[in-house]
């Protein structure tokens, strides 16, 4: 069922993001084999399917807000092509050992690290979540820098050039005690996203 679903998408994606807007994919390079956190910056709905699409050959499962679940039939169209929810505000337990068992196995798992769109496209800081299910993985992350999707189809640039930059791979800070410090960790993950936002590299 997922390729049913998973391949006539990339086509519509294919379309819509590489002929239409002219997609640039930069440092795709830097996602390393094995399991691995796939951090992006998040400003918009189609974040989602520009990741699912760049990272088609791998694929990648992403953890989605649990209000994306509602509808049965939305609901199945997104767990059919691997996402899973995840109850914002509280530590969920459950979608953390999902995520950490995915990781596991070797695959990629898709966390917007803001934990919630931007709708001015100002970088927030990153939830505690990335960081732990980072550590619990024993796996890196890696930032994430999206521009333009934010304003695709708005009144100010209906169809802006977008681009997608990966860049090195991080693992989580330690604090003094050898613990994940998820503070750190986040800001060195945002910190990144920033650079590739405002300075990709070519």
């Amino acid at each position: 069922m997922y390729k049913v679903v998973f391949y006539p998408l990339i086509v519509v994606c294919w379309v819509v993001f590489r002929v239409i807007l002219r997609l640039q994919v930069t440092g795709l390079e830097n996602v390393p084999p094995g399991g691995a956190i796939i951090a992006p910056n998040h400003q918009s709905f189609w974040d989602i399917p520009l990741v699912g699409f760049v990272l088609y050959k791998r694929r990648t499962h992403f953890m989605a807000k649990s209000e994306l679940f509602r509808n049965p039939v939305f609901s199945w169209i997104i767990r059919t092509v691997l996402a899973f929810p995840v109850k914002r505000g509280t530590p969920d337990r459950t979608a953390i050992r999902y995520a950490v068992d995915i990781l596991k196995q070797g695959d990629l798992v898709t966390i917007f690290p803001e934990g919630t769109r931007s709708k001015t496209g100002e970088l927030k800081e990153a939830e505690a979540g990335l960081s732990l299910i980072a550590a619990k993985a024993e796996v890196p992350v890696v930032p994430v820098g999206i521009v333009g999707t934010r304003l695709i189809f708005s009144k100010a640039c209906r169809f802006p050039r977008l681009k997608i930059s990966f860049g090195n791979p991080l693992y989580t800070t330690q604090n003094e005690n050898g613990k994940p410090d998820a503070e750190k960790t986040g800001y060195s993950v945002m910190a990144e996203i920033d650079i590739l936002i405002n300075n990709p590299r070519p």
